[in-house]
């Protein structure tokens, strides 16, 4: 069921902890948009001036080398906001945000993102949360791609979608297609194939027609390959 702005923000981590009227002015100062697939949300250099979350849909934040190499450090599915950090430092944003499918996005302004943290405890707590658990992601993709091969790159990547700080309505069937498993990973579509295949061998995951429901959450967390 298509969620409306109102219902995503309400229903969030840290709005179901709002008070009342702060929950009222969030719905009245936030709005969406809508983005088609390789469309841009957020572009590297710009000034940040909104917290973004998605409604709907698929994102990725990459950066572009000066000679014009991509490369992608995380994807966004649909719960997720990013650009706190960028908020918080008051520094223009160091990623692109490019929607991989069409995507529907919420955005905060700066003055009631301040607001917020100015006058709410529990969206401090959120914020500490949050910030903790997208410290703890880039360390470990750091990690796995300095020591990993492909197939635990993959696995890695997939269990990390299970991290309800970072997206927090997961289920065992992943809504993600081969090739945008392999964009999230940083290896390509054959390879991210081919890497399913044994995953799905391992009896770690089933691969759907258009997507992956993962059997074997810890052992995608500790999967090493061969």
């Amino acid at each position: 069921m298509t969620k409306t702005l109102a219902e995503m923000l309400e229903g969030s981590t840290w709005g179901r902890n709002l008070a009342w009227n702060e929950m009222d002015r969030v719905r009245q100062e936030c709005f969406e948009r809508r983005v088609p697939a390789e469309g841009y949300l957020a572009r590297m250099a710009d000034p940040c001036e909104h917290w973004i979350g998605v409604i709907e849909g698929l994102v990725k934040m990459s950066v572009t080398a000066p000679d014009g190499k991509v490369s992608t450090l995380t994807g966004l599915t649909a719960g997720g906001w990013f650009g706190e950090g960028s908020l918080l430092k008051r520094e223009p944003r160091r990623y692109d945000v490019i929607a991989l499918r069409d995507t529907r996005a919420a955005f905060m302004p700066r003055a009631t993102f301040e607001w917020l943290r100015a006058t709410s405890l529990p969206f401090n707590h959120y914020l500490q949360n949050l910030l903790n658990a997208r410290l703890g992601l880039f360390i470990g993709l750091l990690e796995y791609d300095r020591l990993l091969g492909a197939d635990a790159r993959v696995a890695r990547c997939l269990a990390s979608l299970f991290n309800p700080d970072l997206y927090p309505e997961p289920g065992p069937f992943i809504d993600l297609q081969q090739g945008e498993i392999g964009l999230l990973s940083g290896v390509s579509r054959q390879r991210a194939n081919t890497a399913l295949q044994r995953l799905q061998a391992a009896g770690l995951i089933r691969i759907e027609h258009r997507g992956v429901t993962v059997l074997d959450l810890g052992g995608l967390r500790s999967f090493a390959g061969t």
